[in-house]
């Protein structure tokens, strides 16, 4: 169902004053006005008659930008059925590292640098808790998401992981972690290697690019203790994806969060988490508003989503035939992932179908191009 209020309207009608206004890179205008321009005829599209009552339906091409809150559902889906064929019938764990709010600056200012060290940081250190023999001794995998946004916007970057209960070892058989797969590695412990770790490659990097590192930042860095959260998902491996699928394609904010805009203001629907997931409503001006919604557009060409161990493209294929020979289990079938069945099969919409006599069949009649709009013949 199509949201009340939409980002794109909040662009329509503040966009220009505010990147009059802020000094933001081309990049960063592009997928605003990439947004702003989806499901119009900047971007072209076709036009469909029914074959029985004459019905028009005009569609408008998306954008396709990974930002824009109206493209990502059936990216997501189509994720979704492709990794399915990825899984084995063994334990998952959610894994997230953050960093402190001290950090943000740094952050801010180095950010494809900064988010590479912490995708390289969290790798390193679930890779070497399970190679250590003392808590797996086996190859393990990883499939990583960065997240930079809170709920009511705010700059705080992390990563969601999804890691197996087990790895591959050296003989070639699979191996669960502790419990049969039930206990992943310890948090305080993964905790501070994690941050000994970050704040070594921060250093490194500092050193790199002449950045000076005070010692009151870095005596808050060791003072602070450094959040690793795992939690094992319990709902079933096919639950795993779907659960992962809610981060992949997740962007800033939502369309349907949206409740009002007027007045130059926004409204818009939060969690507090801090309230333990209270919901309630943040007011923002429409500048700062844009303005927290760019701290959250990524480089250009940034890979947000990662896989690692077992679970790299490089490796995945042949680790996967390993593991599956261990456990005994057959590779699942690949899903068509067409989006006319994905429609269906999640949504209930044969768009084949005429919409208005519901008999008759949707045939395109007509292809707009680029910037081109649809007027109907008397």
């Amino acid at each position: 169902m199509k949201a009340k209020n939409e980002l794109a309207d909040i662009l329509n009608l503040y966009g220009n004053e505010f990147i009059q206004k802020e000094n933001l890179p081309a990049y960063k205008i592009h997928v605003l006005n990439s947004i702003k321009q989806c499901r119009t005829s900047y971007y072209g599209g076709h036009v469909d008659k029914c074959d029985k009552c004459g019905h028009i339906r005009i569609s408008y091409n998306s954008c396709g930008n990974r930002h824009c809150p109206k493209c990502q559902g059936l990216k997501k889906e189509k994720w979704i059925m492709a990794r399915e064929a990825d899984l084995l019938p063994i334990k998952y764990f959610h894994v997230v590292f953050t960093v402190p709010a001290v950090l943000n600056k740094i952050f801010l200012n180095n950010q494809k640098q900064m988010y590479n060290l912490l995708f390289q940081t969290a790798w390193s250190v679930i890779k070497s808790f399970a190679e250590d023999k003392k808590h797996l001794g086996a190859k393990i995998g990883m499939t990583s998401i960065l997240h930079t946004n809170g709920q009511n916007l705010s700059y705080h970057p992390h990563i969601h992981c999804i890691v197996p209960g087990g790895g591959i070892d050296t003989n070639g058989n699979w191996k669960n972690t502790r419990s049969n797969g039930k206990f992943l590695f310890p948090v305080k412990a993964m905790s501070s290697v994690y941050r000994a770790r970050f704040v070594s490659g921060l250093r490194k990097f500092a050193k790199e690019e002449d950045i000076k590192l005070s010692k009151e930042l870095t005596d808050k860095l060791f003072n602070k203790q450094w959040v690793v959260y795992a939690k094992r998902l319990f709902a079933g491996v096919k639950s795993v994806i779907e659960y992962l699928g809610r981060y992949t394609h997740r962007v800033a904010i939502s369309n349907h969060r949206i409740i009002d805009i007027s007045t130059e203001r926004v409204k818009f629907s939060m969690k507090n988490y801090k309230k333990g997931g209270r919901k309630e409503v943040c007011d923002l001006s429409a500048g700062e508003f844009l303005r927290r919604f760019c701290l959250h557009i990524l480089p250009k060409k940034f890979l947000k989503i990662r896989h690692y161990g077992i679970l790299s493209n490089r490796n995945k294929k042949k680790s996967l035939e390993i593991a599956r020979k261990s456990l005994n289990v057959d590779a699942p079938a690949r899903k068509n992932t067409d989006w006319k069945t994905i429609l269906f099969q999640k949504y209930g919409i044969n768009t084949d179908i005429c919409p208005k006599c519901k008999k008759g069949k949707m045939l395109q009649i007509e292809e707009l191009k680029r910037g081109q709009k649809y007027y109907p013949l008397e």
